[in-house]
This record gives C-alpha cells, structure tokens and sequence, in this order.
C-alpha cells in the first residue's frame, strides 16, 4: 500500500459502517450494507436503535453543557452524522472543546468533519483503540485540547459492547485521573426485553449477525451496565432505556423498550 494510504478493509464489515447505513449515512460498503440487511432481516426495529441512540447521545449532551461541563471525551465517535457531539455542545455553549476518539479508518478519513469547531471552542480526533485507555490519555491531541484539572465528560455510546477485555477495568481507567466534577456517560446493548411475545430473541438474533460476521459483541443486563458506575454517583433516573431517560412527559409503550434495547445512564464523579 502506497505510503499516506488508508487501508479502509472495505471486505470486512464494520460496526461503526454498519451504524452509517442504519442512520440512512453513504459512508459505508458492500460488506457493511450485507451485514446490516441480515441484521436488519433479523431485527428490523435496528433503525429505531440507532436513532434513538444518537437521540439519546444529544440529550445527554445538552444536559451536561446544562450542569457547566466544557470538556468531553467522546470515545467510539463513528462516522460523523450532523450533529455532532461539538456540535450540540457548542450550540449551547461555544466554548466547548470535545476530542473524538475511534479506531475505524474510515473515521480518519472524515474526521476533516469532526474538527469544525467554533473560534471560541476546539476539537481534536485521536486515532486509538477503546481498549487501550492509556493510550487514548495520552494522546498529545488530547493533552493540547482538555486540561484533565478541570471536569471532562466521557462519552461511550454504543461502544462497551463491542470491545473485548475487561470493560470495567477500561472505564475506571479512564476515569481516574479525571478531576471532580467530571462525568461517564453511557449507552450499552442489552437483550432483557427479548421475552416479549411479539418477537422472542429479536435482539440476540441481531447480536448474532454481528458475531457470524467477525464483530464481538456483549450484551448486559441492567445490573452490569450499573457496574460501570461503582464509586460515581448515578444522576436520576439512573439506569434506564435511553428513551426513557430525563424524558419526562413523554409517553412511551412498553413495546419501544424492545425495540430500543439500550441502557444509558449519566454518572458524577464527586
């Protein structure tokens, strides 16, 4: 490969591609859009998932630039998708600096989109892998655009799922040497409203597509997600479906809980 090359493994399929192409995005391939169509063969409410996951991740947003948070960490970004992350924050307050962290080449190669920021604030993208926190925090980008002495909100939507390891040991890694005052928030799969009668197993048989296809994934249960909260205090409601998070006065039937199949939760560290 030509050297300044981007290897895109356009034959492989890729969560974050797979995500573009249930967000109606262009920027994914032959082997994301196969993949995406049996999963969506499998779980066709998969749509509503990701959509009412970036939903979620604009709430959430808005909530802590709410509560004075300047600094975020936004790790698994994907592909951009307007709006995004700096965005949301900026739009409430321009000051507002965000680093954006993923491994997918294809990232890379749109991040250009990602660093648009306001002249008041700054944004920065880091090439590093979720499972390698220390390198993530160590990142010049990252040191040139947060200053860890003050609150930073870290940012994980969709993400923990994906990735191997010991994913709690990842989160509290991250979170140390954070000041206080700085925030975890997060959204993760889980498969617990599979037994509803209308389609049993629907989030499992979706999470298998993946796995057939070479992507790990692992769903949790309402008590693991809380896990990666110990020793952070939950802000309420705690840990719900993220349609149902702060969103009061919205109406909701028990039957979008299946359709959505994800926690989030926001979290403070004192």
């Amino acid at each position: 490969m030509p050297d300044g090359q981007i290897d895109l493994r356009t034959g492989v399929p890729h969560s974050a591609r797979m995500y573009d192409y249930f967000l109606g995005g262009k920027d994914n391939y032959e082997a994301d859009r196969d993949a995406a169509e049996q999963a969506l063969q499998q779980f066709p409410a998969v749509r509503v998932t990701a959509r009412t996951n970036r939903e979620f991740m604009r709430h959430v947003t808005r909530y802590l630039t709410g509560q004075g948070i300047r600094q975020f960490l936004d790790i698994g970004t994907g592909i951009p998708t307007a709006p995004n992350l700096h965005q949301v924050a900026q739009e409430v307050a321009p000051e507002s600096r965000v680093v954006y962290v993923d491994n997918d080449p294809i990232v890379l190669a749109h991040a250009r989109a990602l660093l648009v920021s306001t002249r008041e604030g700054r944004t920065a993208y880091v090439q590093a892998d979720a499972a390698d926190p220390a390198a993530i925090l160590a990142a010049p980008e990252l040191d040139a655009t947060l200053d860890l002495s003050r609150p930073v909100a870290v940012s994980l939507m969709a993400l923990l799922h994906f990735v191997p390891g010991d994913v709690y040991e990842i989160v509290r890694t991250l979170m140390e040497p954070l000041a206080p005052g700085s925030y975890l928030a997060m959204s993760h799969v889980t498969t617990e409203f599979d037994d509803g009668p209308d389609d049993p197993d629907g989030m499992a048989r979706l999470l298998q597509v993946y796995v057939d296809r070479g992507i790990p994934v692992q769903p949790r249960t309402r008590a693991e997600v809380a896990r990666f909260f110990d020793g952070l205090e939950l802000v309420e409601p705690g840990v719900e479906v993220i349609h149902r998070w702060r969103s009061e006065g919205i109406e909701h039937p028990p039957s979008h809980d299946k359709q959505v199949s994800l926690y989030g939760a926001v979290a403070l560290k004192r």
